[in-house]
């Protein structure tokens, strides 16, 4: 079973920019649609991008214009690159294969400041 891992997550003032990657160890994500999600606290967790095995993208829309997904073939790594963070871009970013059966992972925590 793949097991994603995140990693990048940190604290950053409103206006900074922050790269999230996701990864896994076991196996080979290329072939995978992969997707970030996040969770506020005391909010439902959401999907804020999504990239195909051929890097087509889609993004929501809070996020479009900001936010930047990409893989790395070589790599075995998607990022999220967050350019012009507000305080509500807060909370545990999770990446997840949707529809593979992988594992989420535990995520990592994005906290701006304002």
């Amino acid at each position: 079973q793949v097991q994603l891992v995140e990693s990048g997550g940190g604290l950053v003032q409103a206006g900074g920019s922050l790269t999230l990657s996701c990864t896994s160890s076991v196996a080979t994500i290329n072939p995978l649609r992969i997707a970030w999600y996040r969770q506020a606290p005391g909010k439902q967790r959401e999907l804020v991008a999504i990239i195909s095995p051929v890097s087509s993208t889609d993004y929501a829309n809070s996020v479009k214009g900001r936010f930047t997904i990409s893989r790395d073939r070589g790599k075995n790594a998607v990022y999220l690159r967050m350019d012009s963070l507000k305080v509500d871009d807060s909370g545990v970013y999770y990446c997840a294969a949707p529809g593979s059966g992988a594992s989420w992972g535990q995520g990592t925590q994005v906290i701006v400041s304002s």
